[in-house]
């Protein structure tokens, strides 16, 4: 059986870093706008990750079958264990500069990536606090943590992870009314003190990643960089986590660009 859509593999489609960085672009702008602040060099390990990653966020959301939104991530679970396995991967527009980028270590961690997003398949809210802490590692912890690997770093880990849980609960946070509209439960307390508590939680996480800085490798800091924006996003979440029912956590576009551009000159995340 054949499936449309760029999930399924194809040799008509242009299988560069160019076509990666494009679907990022329409996919992801946060994570563009950080990749596009690094090296050039770092840009072209960076947008087959970034790609990969939306391709996988969406696949669960373009169908209301859940057993075909699991076929669509098994594909891509089908990859990793091709890449993990050194052999031959099939031909695909992400598929293919993923295969360039990647070794086995961080094809096991992205395949924990996919199995973490068949929650989106599904209509079962997370059993607890815990499920819901390793939801968030599992896509965004893990997603940041393999970003700085494929650009060279070897140690870190533990504040990469912090970041990349703060990162991914300011996100969540700003998906919490589409997720909701979706016949979702995306938050496993929706009261506004649980949620203020959520927040801060992160924000705490943030800063000890802040506070290890010097525990990141230089290698890592394009990575880091597409944290940007979750302090502010946090932080106003704090203050008032009516906001995120109502949609008006995430900053203005003026105040998001200058915030990258102050840690793209500054060489700070």
């Amino acid at each position: 059986m054949r499936f449309s859509g760029s999930w399924c593999a194809t040799g008509r489609r242009p299988m560069t870093v160019e076509a990666c960085a494009e679907i990022v672009r329409r996919g992801d702008p946060d994570r563009f706008r950080a990749a596009m602040a690094a090296p050039v060099a770092a840009r072209a390990r960076l947008f087959p990750l970034y790609a990969f990653n939306v391709e996988v966020a969406r696949a669960p959301w373009v169908t209301e079958e859940p057993m075909i939104a699991e076929m669509r991530l098994q594909w891509w679970r089908d990859v990793l264990e091709e890449i993990a396995g050194a052999g031959p991967v099939r031909r695909h527009e992400v598929a293919t500069p993923l295969a360039a980028v990647l070794g086995r270590d961080e094809a096991v961690l992205l395949d924990g990536l996919v199995a973490a997003r068949r929650w989106d398949a599904y209509r079962d809210p997370f059993a607890d606090s815990a499920a819901f802490d390793a939801h968030i590692d599992a896509t965004s912890g893990h997603l940041l943590w393999v970003a700085a690997r494929v650009l060279g770093a070897s140690h870190g880990e533990a504040p990469l992870r912090d970041l990349g849980y703060a990162m991914g609960v300011a996100n969540w946070l700003v998906a919490v009314p589409e997720l909701t509209a979706r016949g979702r439960q995306p938050l496993v307390d929706r009261c506004p003190e649980a949620v203020g508590a959520l927040a801060r939680a992160a924000l705490d996480r943030l800063g000890a990643a802040q506070a290890a800085r010097g525990e990141v490798p230089p290698e890592a800091v394009p990575a880091a960089r597409a944290a940007w924006a979750a302090g502010p996003i946090l932080r106003r979440a704090a203050e008032d986590p009516r906001r995120v029912e109502e949609g008006a956590l995430a900053p203005s576009e003026f105040r998001r660009r200058a915030g990258l551009l102050w840690r793209a000159v500054t060489g700070r995340w």
